[in-house]
């Protein structure tokens, strides 16, 4: 069983900040890329940003130069800071994985998915 726990959402003024957290724990052998996901009401899930586990980023164009994805590789756990919010990024945010379960089968990958937090940038 894998589980990926987000924390750190909130109610945050324009311009504010906010850190989020996601902690992965459970049957894992290797952890490859992690990932935050965010949807907003009435609007499809959306990539905001990747990370692989050399640490090589990927954002979504709304969000480069505000927010940065990190990871600690030793506490199974990935990072979201974010700078200059907008209204516009409001929304639930979700932590994704991708995990090798079980070290005897290495080629053998999941995709799992937090509970989500809510983000809610308003004055």
């Amino acid at each position: 069983q894998v589980q990926l726990v987000e924390s750190g959402g909130g109610l945050v003024q324009p311009g504010g900040s906010l850190r989020l957290s996601c902690a992965v724990s459970g049957s894992i052998f290797s952890i490859n890329a992690l990932g935050w996901y965010r949807q907003a009401p009435g609007k499809e899930r959306e990539l905001v940003a990747t990370i692989t586990t050399n640490g090589l980023t990927n954002y979504a164009d709304s969000v480069k130069g505000r927010f940065t994805i990190s990871r600690d590789n030793a506490k199974n756990t990935v990072y979201l800071q974010m700078n200059s919010l907008k209204p516009e990024d409001t929304a639930v945010y979700y932590c994704n994985a991708d995990i090798v379960p079980d070290r005897s089968r290495p080629y053998l990958h999941y995709n799992f998915w937090g509970q989500g937090t809510q983000v809610t940038v308003s004055s």
